[in-house]
C-alpha cells in the first residue's frame, strides 16, 4: 500500500496531467481516450470505460473505453436503472462494488471479465453530471486482491487500507468525471444528433449545407464584446459552448482583457439568463468580511450583526455568480468555496442551517494559479474543480485589427457621455494606437479614448491628445526627447495632414481651415515633405 503522502503526490501528477489534455486537445474523442489511457497508468486500471446517456433513445452506451475489445465495447448498452451503471445514471450517486463477484448488479454486461477471475476486482462507477443532469457515468476496475486472501487471512488492517484506498480512487474519480462533464456533454449531444439524422435525415446532400469558413453566425456573437480577430471568434465559439451547459467555468487573462463581459455573455447566453447574476470581487474587501458577504451570517454571529443577512449565494440562487480575482481567497475561504462545487451546500456565518445552493460558479483571476497552488496559497482540489472549463481571453496586442473597431465604439461612447461631437480619429493618432504594445489591455484603452474626447476641440482626435505613454519614440515613431520646437513641428505637420485629408488635397481650402495663407502652407507642405496629391481622390 502507498503511504498517504505517495497516494496525494500521484494524485496531484494524475489530476495535472487530466487538466493539460482536456484544455489542450480539441478532439473530444481523443480527450476521453487519452484521459482513461491517463488513468490506467496512475491508477492500476484494469478497465475504464465512460458511458453516455442518449435521452432520445432512453440508453446508455460506452463512449470511449481502455481494456475493452471493440467487440466488447458493442455489447455495452444499457437501459436507465439496469445494472450498477443504469443505478448510477438513475440515482446520480457513485457506486463501489469492492468484489464484483458478490454483487448481482454487476451484470458484465461486455463479457470482459468471463475468462478473469472475479474474486478481489472491485469497480468503481461515478455519476457525469453537466448542471443537476447526469449525462454518462465515467468506471473502472481494480485489483485489490492479495496472496493472503485466497487462504483467507486478510487481516482488518489490511480491509482498512483498502477502503480508504478505494474511496480515495472515489474521490480522484469525482474530480476527474467534473472535468471531462463539458467534453462528455458535447459528445452526447453530437450522438443524439446523429441519431436523429438517421431518421430524419437532412433534406439538401451534406455537399450543399452552407459552410462558415470566415467568421461565426451573428447569434453566437456576445452582444456586450466587440472583436473580429481569429482569437476573439475562438473565444466566441467556446463561449457559445459553454453557455449551453452548467459548467463551472474558470476565466483566464491579463487584467483588462473583459473578464467580468466575458462571464456575463456567458450567463446571459445560457438557461439561466432569466436568473440573477451576482458579481463579486474576491480582491475588493478585507478577508472578515469577504465570508459574510459570499455566505451571509446569522442575527448576532459577531459584533454588529443586527440581523440575518443573505449572502451572495442565497442572492444568486436559480442563476450565476461570478467570483473575480479568485486567486484572492484565503485558504479557510477556499474550502467552504469547494464544499459549494462539491456537495451544493453551505451555512451563513454563525448559522448551522444548511442551505442548498443551486449556483452556477465562474471565476476569474489574471494570476498564475498553479504558481499560487505550489506556494501553498491556493488549493489545489480547488483548481481542479474550477478548471472544468477553462477560458483564456486574449489581450489587445494579439487581437490588433479589432483596436480601430473598440476606439470608434469608445468614442461613440463618451461622444454621449460628454456631449461631444467627435467624428473621426487622425492618421497620426490611428498609428499610435496601433503601434502600442496596450500593457492595460482594452481598459486602457477605453481610458485613453475618454481622454481624448474629452480634450478634442475640433471634433477630431489628434495625437497630441492621446497620453504621453503612446506618443513615445517606441509607439508613435515620434521623438520621445527633444526640444520644444521639435514636438510643436510633430503637431504642426499633423494639423497639416489631417486638413489636407478633410478637403481632399485641396490646398486653398485646407490653408483656410487652418488660418494660414496659401504661400505659408505651401512653405510647410514642402518642409514637412507632405505630397498632398495622395489625399486627392
Amino acid at each position: 500500500m502507498l503511504i498517504p503522502q505517495e497516494q496525494e503526490n500521484r494524485s496531484i501528477s494524475l489530476l495535472a496531467e487530466v487538466g493539460r489534455t482536456v484544455t489542450s486537445e480539441n478532439d473530444i474523442s481523443k480527450v476521453l481516450t487519452l484521459v482513461l489511457f491517463i488513468m490506467s497508468e496512475h491508477m492500476n486500471m484494469l478497465r475504464g470505460m465512460i458511458t453516455i446517456l442518449n435521452r432520445d433513445a432512453a440508453e446508455i452506451v460506452i463512449s470511449q473505453s481502455f481494456g475493452l475489445t471493440e467487440q466488447e465495447k458493442e455489447r455495452g448498452h444499457y437501459r436507465i436503472g439496469e445494472g450498477i451503471i443504469g443505478q448510477v445514471v438513475k440515482t446520480g450517486r457513485s457506486v463501489i462494488v469492492p468484489d464484483i463477484s458478490d454483487e448481482p448488479l454487476f451484470l458484465d454486461r461486455t463479457r470482459s471479465r468471463e475468462k478473469e477471475r472475479k474474486e478481489g476486482l472491485c469497480f468503481i462507477c461515478i455519476p457525469i453530471r453537466s448542471g443537476n443532469e447526469i449525462i454518462g457515468t465515467l468506471s473502472a476496475d481494480r485489483r485489490l486482491s492479495h496472496p493472503e486472501e485466497e487462504s483467507g487471512k486478510k487481516t482488518k488492517k489490511r480491509s482498512n487500507e483498502e477502503a480508504d484506498l478505494l474511496q480515495h480512487h472515489v474521490d480522484q474519480l469525482s474530480i476527474i468525471a467534473a472535468m471531462i462533464s463539458q467534453a462528455v456533454r458535447l459528445r452526447q449531444l453530437a450522438s443524439e444528433s446523429d441519431r436523429r439524422e438517421q431518421f430524419h435525415p437532412p433534406s439538401i446532400p451534406a455537399a450543399e449545407e452552407p459552410r462558415e469558413e470566415e467568421g461565426i453566425p451573428e447569434e453566437m456573437r456576445p452582444k456586450n464584446i466587440l472583436g473580429n480577430t481569429k482569437p476573439m471568434l475562438s473565444l466566441f465559439r467556446m463561449i457559445d459552448k459553454i453557455a449551453a451547459t452548467s459548467a463551472t467555468t474558470l476565466i483566464l487573462g491579463e487584467s483588462g482583457v473583459g473578464k467580468e463581459l466575458v462571464a456575463s455573455a456567458i450567463h446571459y447566453k445560457s438557461r439561466r439568463s432569466t436568473k440573477p447574476f451576482i458579481k463579486f470581487n474576491c480582491a475588493a474587501l478585507p478577508e472578515s468580511i469577504v465570508e459574510s458577504e459570499l455566505f451571509g451570517h446569522e442575527k448576532g454571529a459577531f459584533t454588529g450583526a443586527s440581523s440575518t443577512r443573505q449572502g451572495r449565494f442565497e442572492l444568486a440562487s436559480g442563476g450565476t455568480i461570478f467570483l473575480d480575482e479568485i486567486g484572492e481567497l484565503s485558504l479557510p475561504i477556499q474550502a467552504k468555496l469547494l464544499r459549494i462545487l462539491q456537495e451544493k451546500e453551505f451555512e451563513r456565518v454563525g448559522g448551522s442551517k444548511t442551505i442548498k445552493a443551486d449556483v452556477r460558479v465562474i471565476a476569474a483571476t489574471n494570476r498564475n494559479l498553479e504558481a499560487l497552488i505550489i506556494d501553498g496559497l491556493f488549493r489545489e482540489d480547488l483548481y481542479y474543480r474550477l478548471n472544468i472549463f477553462p477560458i483564456t481571453v486574449p489581450p489587445l496586442r494579439e487581437r490588433k485589427t479589432d483596436i480601430l473597431l473598440l476606439a470608434d465604439y469608445f468614442v461613440e461612447k463618451y461622444n454621449a457621455m460628454n456631449q461631444k461631437g467627435v467624428r473621426r480619429i487622425s492618421t497620426t493618432s490611428i498609428d499610435m494606437l496601433m503601434r502600442y504594445h496596450w500593457p492595460g489591455n482594452v481598459r486602457e484603452l477605453e481610458n485613453c479614448i475618454e481622454r481624448a474626447v474629452i480634450l478634442s476641440e475640433d471634433n477630431v482626435i489628434h495625437g497630441y491628445h492621446l497620453p504621453p505613454s503612446l506618443q513615445t519614440a517606441e509607439s508613435s515613431g515620434t521623438p520621445c526627447t527633444g526640444s520644444l520646437q521639435q514636438k510643436l513641428e510633430a503637431i504642426e505637420r499633423e494639423m497639416i495632414i489631417e486638413a489636407l485629408k478633410s478637403t481632399k488635397g485641396n490646398m486653398s481650402r485646407a490653408a483656410a481651415e487652418l488660418g494660414l495663407s496659401e504661400r505659408i502652407i505651401g512653405l510647410r507642405v514642402r518642409k514637412f515633405q507632405i505630397d498632398y496629391r495622395k489625399f486627392r481622390p
